[in-house]
């Protein structure tokens, strides 16, 4: 008996927990915003242009470095004819059947000061006869010393030593403006949330309110104390109150769910957002803002690297109206009818070849490149002109805006604490007969905006406060810049 008086209490808890809804997550402004930058599918797309960017450097870094490469023929059988020009010129066709076999190892570095080329390489062929009369022959070159270099044509690597860091560094920046954007998604669809919470809430309220005074306006009527046209608009204002709440409950669940899937939380987890009432009193001066803008933000590296990128067309249609490219080789060379003999009794073996390419009558082609390339380049600068103009421009509203935000939001706090301490008292009054519906209902609107207002102007403080966040890279609340351990996040 007492075992199944104990298992029925068990099976009576079970039954009660599995009974209980779920309860809601209680989710801060800066807890969204951390769960955004660390793991939404915005942050990750920011992540992997990093990534890109970070191998682009890596294969510009490679350029600067000694490449070892070999190279080989293993092997190479040919069994045909093939042509053959006689003492007396003419030609016949000879029957081939060899085996060849060759091997290069070279270590080559490029020279970014020139432009050009230096490796140094050693191989070895071999080659057989087959058939009657079969032998074997080998070529070797221990070492040779080899210098590539164009003379006129423009210079890649130099300009890449100027271009490359300078995109690197931009996409830095990038990254961390569009970590501190995806946290501003966060905030608007946090506050877009809140305000649905919250006109759903105030529509509750409205409901319950405009229901309570019609079940006194019937009673009114009822004594003749107030006329069946106010009645009719007690009527008329609990219809519209339950209206607004489906429309509200449906807001609400968008709001939910864009919330949710931007977070990565399952559809049935109820989020529950909490009104960040307090603020900092931080005050941004413009010129400080500004400073930190250009110090850190990507805007200023895209300008130099447009800036470089232009200078670079214009270098290498320059280059392009003449070619003139070195190629030097020097080392030894042996050969021999086996391996160790072809490494004896070497020979000088020096190539030297100068080529050139100059146009004679290209009908101005060339030059109209050059001329296209400084006219580009000209455009740039004004774009980059115009561009530094409107970011100065855009810095400045927002950092006006943030300023007068906090007087804002003070203004917007008192107003609705008087809008809901009017209606109450309206409420009341209503009751004992001395104000109308229509000062009712008046009053109920100037809660409800009053109310909004609130919850928007502080909305549009953190807004301003993240945007300025976004362009300056600066973290104001703990007076440092915002930073990241790029090592660490590349690595995973």
């Amino acid at each position: 008996m007492k075992l199944s008086f104990f298992i029925l209490i068990l099976l009576g808890y079970a039954g009660s927990v599995l009974g209980q809804s779920p309860q809601p997550l209680l989710l801060t402004m800066e807890d969204a915003m951390a769960r955004a930058r660390a793991g939404s599918v915005d942050a990750e797309v920011a992540l992997n242009r990093l990534r890109s960017s970070y191998w682009g450097y890596r294969a510009y870094k490679a350029e600067l470095l000694p490449e070892v490469d070999f190279n080989a023929t293993l092997p190479s059988y040919r069994k045909q004819y093939s042509s053959y020009m006689n003492n007396e010129g003419s030609y016949s066709f000879v029957r081939n059947n060899y085996l060849q076999l060759n091997g290069e190892l070279s270590v080559a570095q490029n020279i970014w000061l020139t432009g050009g080329s230096v490796a140094v390489t050693t191989s070895l062929d071999f080659y057989r006869q087959l058939g009657s009369g079969s032998y074997n022959r080998f070529m070797s070159i221990p070492v040779a010393l080899t210098l590539t270099q164009p003379i006129f044509g423009v210079n890649h690597l130099k300009w890449d030593r100027k271009i490359e860091p300078v995109k690197y560094e931009e996409a830095k920046a990038e990254f961390l403006s569009a970590t501190e954007d995806v946290a501003a998604t966060a905030l608007q669809l946090y506050f877009s949330l809140l305000m649905a919470m919250e006109n759903n809430s105030i529509a509750l309220q409205n409901v319950a309110q405009s229901e309570k005074l019609y079940e006194v306006a019937k009673e009114k009527r009822e004594m003749g104390r107030i006329s069946r046209n106010d009645l009719l608009q007690m009527e008329l204002n609990l219809l519209d109150a339950r209206t607004s709440l489906t429309d509200c409950e449906s807001n609400l669940k968008s709001a939910m769910f864009r919330l949710q899937t931007f977070l990565g939380y399952d559809s049935s987890v109820e989020i529950k957002p909490e009104i960040p009432l307090s603020v900092p009193e931080i005050g941004i001066d413009y010129a400080d803002a500004l400073d930190k803008a250009l110090a850190n933000n990507s805007f200023a590296k895209s300008m130099l690297r447009k800036q470089l990128e232009a200078d670079y067309e214009v270098a290498k249609a320059k280059g392009a109206q003449r070619e003139i490219n070195l190629f030097a080789q020097i080392g030894y060379t042996g050969t021999d009818r086996d391996i160790t003999g072809s490494y004896s009794n070497l020979k000088d073996n020096q190539v030297v070849e100068i080529g050139i390419s100059l146009p004679l009558v290209d009908w101005g082609r060339r030059k109209g490149k050059v001329k296209v390339a400084e006219s580009n380049r000209k455009l740039v600068e004004s774009q980059v002109r115009q561009e530094q103009q409107n970011f100065r421009q855009n810095l400045f509203i927002l950092v006006e805006r943030y300023g007068n935000q906090l007087r804002q939001i003070q203004l917007a706090k008192r107003a609705d604490e008087i809008a809901a301490q009017r209606y109450a008292t309206n409420v009341e009054t209503y009751l004992i007969g001395k104000i109308s519906t229509l000062d009712l209902n008046d009053s109920r609107v100037k809660k409800d905006e009053a109310r909004r207002e609130y919850v928007n102007e502080l909305y549009l403080f953190w807004n301003y406060y993240y945007q300025i966040r976004s362009l300056t890279l600066w973290d104001y609340q703990k007076g440092c810049g915002i930073d990241a351990d790029f090592t660490a996040i590349l690595s995973n």
